[in-house]
């Protein structure tokens, strides 16, 4: 028996109404309200739910940060020794040495101590071009999941046309992994209710026939663990809420002098080399780096001033966030409840970097929503530049995808990193054991339900 642990990001009361054969899940078991952490953005939340930990512990303050010794902004580093804290399995082999576990996408799966990993990951070729693909341990376990299911959709995953392709394919390596290779702990990402919600909103039609499509896709996969005997944790790191405001941080830390850019080409890149103070932005969250103490109390009043900003977190403040960790800025700022933020911070589009307008991760030193969307000003222009592009991938050829928009105001109509409104919105917990049911679940209780689930001892977690 397997104890299975979906993270079905984006499901929440509201989204489960329109999804019968998950419902019936809690239905049989028990359901409950999951109480996330401040940021509530998949590293961060994915990170307690594993340690049991808060930011201020496990280290994960965001989905990125400024890595101050590299003088250099990364989002979506993969290796797990950026967690800084003991992850569940590793808690449950204290008791139980045997104990295997199985990653299937959850974030940070990269060199870590499970035995089995399969987790999205391009090829990164030597002329800049990246293809469709996906990491594996043991490098054996690549060909057991593509030579059935092809190679990960890698496209589908994320950007203009990511759908329910991606999830189906995790779904689907999980039933491969399951059957094939005996493991007491499965963990597998499904993402596919994040892309619709924030692009349309969760209670719009796109968003409703999304949780439909999950549905399928999930209950297939329920029914599998059910007919094997296992048991299964459906949860969610967060609730997608109404988008209404980008708020831009870094232009108005520009215009007020605090932030630098440099020159190359005519484009305009971010020096946070120089820079007095900058932001990260990360959803609903923003984490604001200040080189001098003497500029912190200027930097404050202009963010407290700011249109759309509704916290500033310091000190004492930061601490009781659970963020207080020498990763986080030196201010952090939360938006107000229909608010994001942006990353941009140049200020004209005709300086903007050309990876601005690209699908590129791992290059913006910000989150950006907008690479769920074909450019709404040039949408026709920008399909046919896609497929140009990938006329010119399959043919060898290098590319450039640039299909993003770079106005966000006209678009993006869903977002998250605050505790939710109320629970129709928030996260959920279920759980095909009632025997442990409980109302509401905390996301530093996961880890221990999880290991209450698997059967380790009280006396092995400490």
């Amino acid at each position: 028996m397997t104890l299975v642990v979906v993270d079905a990001v984006g499901l929440t009361p509201r989204a489960l109404k329109h999804m019968p054969r998950v419902s019936k899940l809690g239905a049989d078991g028990f359901s409950a309200a999951l109480d996330p952490i401040v940021p509530a953005v998949t590293c961060s939340v994915q990170s307690t739910f594993v340690t049991g930990k808060l930011p201020s512990e496990h280290g994960i303050v965001g989905n990125g940060w400024y890595f101050r010794d590299l003088g250099e902004v990364f989002l979506w580093r993969q290796h797990n020794k950026l967690v800084q804290a003991e992850k569940v399995w590793e808690t449950a082999r204290r008791s139980q040495p045997g104990f295997r576990v199985a990653n299937m996408g959850w974030w940070y799966a990269m060199g870590s101590s499970a035995d089995l990993t399969v987790t999205p990951r391009p090829i990164y070729h030597a002329d800049g071009a990246k293809s469709p693909d996906c990491y594996t341990f043991p490098p054996q376990l690549h060909d057991n999941v593509t030579g059935p299911l092809g190679t990960f959709p890698m496209f589908q995953y994320w950007g203009p046309t990511a759908n329910i392709k991606s999830t189906k394919w995790l779904a689907d390596a999980t039933k491969i992994v399951l059957d094939k290779d005996p493991v007491d702990m499965l963990m597998v990402y499904l993402p596919h209710l994040d892309y619709d919600h924030q692009r349309f909103g969760p209670e719009g039609p796109e968003a409703l026939n999304a949780a439909r499509e999950l549905d399928e896709v999930l209950g297939d996969l329920i029914d599998h663990c059910r007919m094997r005997g296992d048991q299964i944790v459906v949860l969610s790191e967060y609730g997608i809420t109404e988008a209404k405001r980008p708020v831009e941080i870094n232009r108005a830390l520009r215009r007020a002098g605090f932030l630098n850019v440099y020159t190359q080409a005519g484009m305009e890149y971010l020096d946070p080399w120089t820079s007095r103070a900058f932001c990260v932005s990360d959803h609903q969250i923003g984490h604001v780096y200040v080189a001098n103490e003497s500029d912190r109390q200027a930097v404050r009043e202009l963010l407290q001033n700011l249109d759309g900003v509704g916290e500033v977190l310091e000190g004492e403040s930061l601490a009781a966030a659970g963020l207080n960790h020498e990763r986080s800025g030196e201010l952090v700022v939360l938006a107000e409840r229909d608010a994001w933020f942006t990353y941009h911070y140049w200020l004209d589009n005709a300086h903007a970097p050309d990876f601005g307008q690209q699908v590129e991760i791992h290059r913006k030193p910000g989150y950006d929503p907008a690479e769920l969307f074909w450019d709404p000003d040039d949408e026709k222009g920008a399909k046919i530049r896609g497929a140009k592009a990938l006329i010119r991938k399959k043919t060898g050829m290098r590319y450039v995808l640039s299909v993003v928009g770079l106005d966000a105001s006209k678009y993006v109509k869903g977002t998250h990193g605050l505790m939710p409104p109320s629970d129709e919105d928030g996260p959920v917990f279920l759980c095909s054991e009632g025997s442990f049911a409980r109302d509401r679940v905390a996301a530093v209780e996961v880890r221990d339900l999880l290991l209450d689930l698997a059967g380790v001892t009280e006396a092995a977690r400490s």
